[in-house]
């Protein structure tokens, strides 16, 4: 929020008193904004921890508070939002052939920040579930 005060030409001790004033009476809660981004970007967004982390801290929240905020989402409710997320895709995409398919869901899984390993491991149970083929993925255990 300083740096947003001073883009808008606001005098630094004017921004550092009332930015002090905003945090005495409760009105600012960098833990408590961590916790609700990452709980509704996870959910709602279906944002990695990875990812997650990243807009915390571009968002101005230092680095144990978004850590600590990130800790919230465990392994498996990542696992199982990023399942759900393939689960989602993969109806639309019946006609791709096998490596379109790899490559646009590891994509996507990629770009909503979950990790290479996550990505592929989910993508080829998944999709041996919905009954396709994953012998590109075979080579890659």
């Amino acid at each position: 929020m300083y740096k947003a005060l001073l883009r808008k030409e606001i005098a630094p001790e004017v921004a550092e008193r009332v930015l002090g004033r905003l945090d005495e009476v409760g009105l600012i809660d960098d833990k408590a904004f961590a916790e609700m981004w990452v709980r509704s970007r996870h959910t709602y967004q279906g944002m990695g921890r990875k990812a997650l982390s990243v807009e915390l801290r571009r968002r101005g929240v230092d680095n144990d508070t978004a850590a600590e905020a990130v800790s919230a989402v465990d392994e498996e409710a990542e696992e199982e939002r990023a399942r759900q997320l393939v689960r989602k895709k993969l109806p639309s995409m019946r006609s791709a052939d096998q490596q379109t398919k790899i490559r646009r869901l590891v994509g996507m899984l990629a770009r909503k920040g979950y990790t290479q390993g996550l990505a592929y491991r989910v993508v080829k149970d998944e999709l041996a579930s919905f009954g396709e083929e994953t012998d590109l993925l075979d080579t890659l255990e």
